[in-house]
């Protein structure tokens, strides 16, 4: 065993730059990220609120009604915490499993969303390195399948991607508002859900 004296080292805190880790970069570029992570945290919120109308409004025989009443509230709940993936997994079973849903090219909206959660993954969890003499920056990303992200991404590159999740956000809420509902939470136009089902136990306990 070696007996000589273990020098041991601390990291020199008050000697860091100001605002490290993020310091190579300017403010601008941590603003549209900002913005770009913000928007799939909104993304998340819509598709929480389209399970509940889709699964509010499926039409179910009086020998489900029970079984799917004790299921609605986990499915709901698990739509408040779960993470992006799974929430696009059940918003598709969601707008499947409802009969009356007639939704153009709904696959496709799946798939870009299935996309934008990938990319969701690197922009929030990627570790920024420092940025070349354009501003881009390639972050230190590794996915389940130990893929490894060689892309530099600018600032460019971050307003774009808020852009189009935006235009997810958009085709979702649309996939509700086209069955006549109104979003749940806005005050658009379309029908109430919560009046719809009063008036459905209503009509229901009159029989």
């Amino acid at each position: 065993m070696n007996d000589e004296k273990l020098t041991r080292y601390r990291v020199s805190q008050d000697g860091l730059p100001d605002k490290f880790p993020t310091h190579g970069h300017e403010a601008a570029f941590w603003e549209s990220l900002g913005r770009a992570v913000a928007t799939f945290g909104f993304l998340e919120e819509v598709l929480g609120k389209a399970i509940f109308a889709f699964t509010a409004m499926r039409a179910y025989g009086e020998d489900q009604i029970d079984q799917a009443y004790a299921e609605w509230l986990p499915k709901l709940e698990r739509a408040l915490i779960d993470p992006l993936g799974n929430l696009i997994d059940t918003y598709g079973k969601a707008v499947r499993d409802n009969p009356d849903a007639a939704i153009e090219n709904f696959d496709e909206l799946l798939g870009d969303l299935r996309k934008a959660s990938q990319m969701r993954n690197i922009l929030c969890h990627g570790s920024w390195r420092l940025p070349d003499k354009n501003g881009a920056s390639i972050p230190f990303f590794v996915n389940r399948q130990k893929q490894i992200v060689d892309t530099a991404m600018d600032r460019q590159f971050m307003d774009q991607e808020q852009q189009q999740t935006v235009n997810l956000i958009c085709a979702v809420i649309n996939t509700v508002t086209s069955m006549g509902w109104q979003f749940p939470g806005s005050a658009g136009p379309g029908k109430a859900i919560l009046e719809l089902i009063v008036q459905h136990i209503t009509a229901a306990d009159g029989r």
